[in-house]
């Protein structure tokens, strides 16, 4: 069932907190993409999202509270988080931060002692505020793929599988939420995300660090694979082939662009909110469209740059993650608790 909760947000909150109380996982939208939300402290609900998502078990989920009251419930902040917080949510920024102890199932924390939180804006707020606990909501995609910013993508991606999808319209931002654990010598970049890390070092007055791709996994987004879609992916295109798809920036002739199969410009001005907003519906599109070969041109490395680059160089990684990865992963990630 779709309810459009522009229309009706009543009728959508009233729905969602009666499934979410039952153990249903729903889709519901967020200021980022949409997500398949879970109650939790649900551990068997919780435990669904997994497997509707095909999701590796060493992979944390983001726990969504609507207040620092909620919040302060099952994670401790300390102060630069507290500043943090303070400054960025609600917004699309999630904290790493020490678990309060017995107060969520390890499915949840992936058994880790440290807990991914966010405070999201607008509907997807007023909803937990309503259902009065939170919700692990990671992106409503299967495990890998490209990220759903309209309930369409939602309900082409899991048809039947999810009984309540929530449909608040696409996506303001586009790309998933910055994420960021403080540590004694500064912050710690574990996603680059819909907040600018620029912005986050003015507020904190700390540097931000680079993220290292063969750390433990600590929180979602940090597979090297992710967001990708069926075609594969060329990046820093300087021309394009008869065949391929091309991902413009800007209003620049790309060399090749007028025999090309396909062409779309995410941003004939050059925002790179704009680019942000539209790129995981354009990969999509593209798919559906038959595309075997998406060449995108260069993107800045800063601002949103840094977070679109980050899901486009995932895109156009190698798919496959050998048994050996996987068995590497959940190994880091025990040695970490």
């Amino acid at each position: 069932m779709i309810i459009d909760v522009a229309a009706d947000p009543a009728a959508g909150i009233t729905s969602a907190v009666e499934a979410l109380g039952r153990g249903d996982v729903i889709a519901v939208p967020t200021e980022t993409v949409y997500g398949l939300a879970a109650d939790a402290t649900n551990e068997a609900a919780v435990s669904q999202i997994f497997d509707i998502k095909r999701r590796p078990g060493f992979n944390p989920l983001i726990c969504h509270c609507s207040d620092l009251e909620m919040v302060s419930e099952f994670a401790t902040l300390d102060p630069v988080s507290l500043r943090l917080a303070e400054r960025f949510w609600p917004g699309p920024m999630t904290l790493v931060l020490n678990s309060n102890p017995g107060r969520l199932p390890s499915v949840t924390t992936a058994g880790l002692t440290t807990v991914a939180i966010r405070i999201p804006m607008g509907f997807s707020n007023g909803l937990i505020r309503s259902y009065g606990g939170p919700l692990a909501a990671p992106s409503a995609n299967i495990s890998g793929r490209v990220s759903a910013t309209t309930a369409a993508h939602v309900e082409s991606e899991f048809g039947d599988g999810v009984p309540l999808i929530l449909d608040g319209g696409p996506t303001k931002i586009g790309v998933e939420s910055t994420i960021l654990r403080v540590r004694e010598n500064g912050i710690e970049l574990l996603r680059p995300g819909g907040l600018p890390i620029e912005l986050v070092e003015h507020a904190a007055g700390l540097q931000v660090s680079a993220p290292n791709l063969f750390r433990k996994v600590l929180a979602p987004g940090m597979l090297t694979s992710h967001y990708a879609p069926r075609a594969m992916v060329r990046l820093n295109a300087t021309g394009v082939g008869p065949g391929e798809t091309l991902l413009k920036f800007g209003d620049a002739i790309v060399p090749g662009e007028g025999a090309c199969a396909r062409v779309f410009n995410l941003s004939p001005e050059g925002s790179l909110e704009e680019f942000a907003a539209k790129l995981y519906a354009t990969l999509k599109e593209a798919d559906d469209a038959g595309a075997e070969s998406i060449a995108i041109v260069p993107i800045p490395d800063e601002g949103l740059g840094l977070a679109i680059n980050d899901r486009l160089r995932r895109a156009a990684a190698p798919r496959t993650l050998t048994l050996g990865e996987l068995e590497q992963a959940a190994v880091r990630n025990r040695e970490a608790r």
